[in-house]
């Protein structure tokens, strides 16, 4: 069966060095994380896995890797300034703060019924009751004590400050001084750095529409309350793609990227039957989104977001471009004062400038690492009676994919043979190739199992030539074990690299 509750996951990757707490040794800082030997693999290869598929695969995308660092005005002009903000709220009695969407989301159903009545708020309509919320604070905080809102530190009800916006972006200053005109921040997603170096790529590249530009990289958010392990984290990794398209063509496209990325999570190993498209409804829609479809997945914890697909209008590009006034921009925008570029694409045909439209697909590195995980996590019941736990990652992602097993460790012909044929392997670059020396064959099959490696590889007695009737028949001959049938075949080690390759090939 696979992962019932996120414990079984962390428990998992604690053990088995997939992902450990950030500065544990220091009691640890909430909402940050470690990956560890394994955790390193899988990430890299699932990104590894969007690139190629993104943009090498692909006749219309290019890469880009901009900088964490982000101007101050990057960030007033896409909106972050003013808008990037999720409601907070304090229990006056335990001191504990929580984002109030997430506090409201977990509370019984007699409470929130209390809440829709005291804010005059049509029941079941939650986004309207937070709306509703934010709009008058005074009036909410009352409300969620009379209603008894729960602390889920104590499980009691709590004393309600009015709830008020956080603006979550981490500020910083550049150079030696801080001050006003030093002010920077973190970026808090990857899409800005896009948007800004659209007239860079567009001359370097002389790109027609459409086209995209593709990034992987960090982005930092200060969340009010990080929680279920490294779903919702204060530093993050994004895998996203911002694809320039005519006006007009945009909900053709926008339908296109969500069937596309709906297609590529399940070749990754996700089924269909955990991964749900919901369709926001426009009183959920953020401010530059003409429309948006979240590609949500079935993690132990719940039905959550792991992708979202959103159709930006002209938005972006029209927020950052100098000479507005003259490119017809359809979005809301504020007045850019300062940008020194116009981003705006002049059609080959007529000669007219216009602002693309702009379809972005963006999903969080991090939820696909946990997506994959509790997917994968299956737990067995052998023949034997016996139990094993294994990772039944696609072998293109395992963090390792092969383990190389003397049958002794105290045979140097043995051992030395085993450590040949890890080189030899590796040398294919296949990916990460182990030589595993525990003496305990039986041991070590579980530990691959439970990491998920494909295959494991044994050098035995036959393999050198000293088979027990006495032949050479099987010699240069290994055993090569399933990780999910827990079959076994005997294979030349000359044929290994074409059933490896095969195996192993996307």
């Amino acid at each position: 069966m696979p992962a019932e509750t996120l414990d079984e996951l962390v428990a998992l990757c604690k053990r088995r060095g997939f992902i450990f707490p950030g500065s544990e040794i220091y009691g640890g800082l909430q909402g940050t994380y470690d990956y560890g030997p394994l955790g390193v693999e899988l990430k890299n290869n699932l990104k590894q896995a969007w690139w190629r598929r993104n943009v090498y695969e692909r006749d219309d995308m290019e890469g880009l890797d901009a900088s964490i660092l982000t101007h101050r005005l990057v960030l007033h002009y896409s909106g972050h300034e003013a808008t990037f903000a999720d409601p907070m709220v304090d229990n006056r009695i335990t001191k504990k703060r929580y984002r109030l969407d997430h506090l409201l989301k977990d509370q019984p159903e007699e409470v929130l019924r209390r809440l829709y009545r005291a804010m005059e708020v049509e029941e079941g309509n939650f986004h309207a009751l937070v709306q509703a919320m934010m709009a008058s604070p005074e009036r909410a905080g009352g409300a969620m004590t009379a209603a008894q809102v729960l602390d889920p530190a104590s499980g009691e009800p709590g004393d309600w400050t009015p709830p008020r916006y956080f603006n979550m972006m981490f500020k910083t200053y550049v150079g030696p001084v801080e001050e006003e005109a030093a002010l920077a921040y973190l970026r808090p997603e990857t899409a800005q750095g896009i948007f800004i170096n659209f007239k860079n790529v567009l001359d370097a590249t002389s790109r027609k529409l459409p086209f995209g530009i593709a990034q992987i990289g960090k982005a930092f958010r200060n969340e009010i309350t990080p929680r279920n392990f490294i779903f919702r984290v204060r530093e993050f990794e994004q895998m996203e793609i911002e694809y320039f398209v005519r006006p007009g063509e945009d909900e053709y496209w926008h339908r296109y990227w969500v069937e596309e990325r709906l297609k590529w999570w399940q070749e990754m190993g996700l089924s269909r039957e955990n991964l749900v498209p919901y369709q926001q409804p426009p009183e959920e829609l953020a401010h530059y989104a003409k429309a948006t479809v979240d590609i949500l997945y079935r993690f132990p914890h719940g039905l959550e977001e792991l992708e979202g697909i959103a159709n930006r209008t002209d938005f972006d590009l029209g927020s950052h471009t100098k000479d507005q006034e003259a490119l017809g921009i359809t979005a809301k925008v504020l007045k850019n004062e300062h940008s020194t570029q116009r981003l705006a694409y002049r059609d080959p045909e007529t000669g007219k400038w216009f602002v693309p439209y702009v379809i972005e697909p963006s999903a969080g590195v991090d939820r696909g690492v946990l997506a994959l995980l509790a997917e994968a996590f299956t737990r067995e019941e052998l023949p034997s009676g016996e139990e094993r736990i294994v990772l039944k990652l696609k072998p293109q992602l395992a963090p390792i994919k092969v383990a190389v097993i003397p049958l002794v460790k105290n045979r140097p012909e043995i051992t030395e043979y085993a450590k040949r044929l890890k080189a030899r392997l590796l040398g294919l670059g296949l990916g990460r190739v182990v030589y595993e020396d525990t003496g305990n064959i039986g041991k070590a099959y579980r530990r691959h199992d439970e990491v998920g490696t494909p295959f494991a590889i044994t050098v035995d007695y036959d393999t050198i030539g000293q088979s027990k009737d006495g032949t050479t028949k099987l010699k240069d001959t290994v055993t090569v074990r399933d990780r999910d049938t827990m079959e076994q075949i005997r294979l030349h080690v000359d044929e290994l690299e074409g059933f490896l390759r095969e195996k192993l090939r996307w």
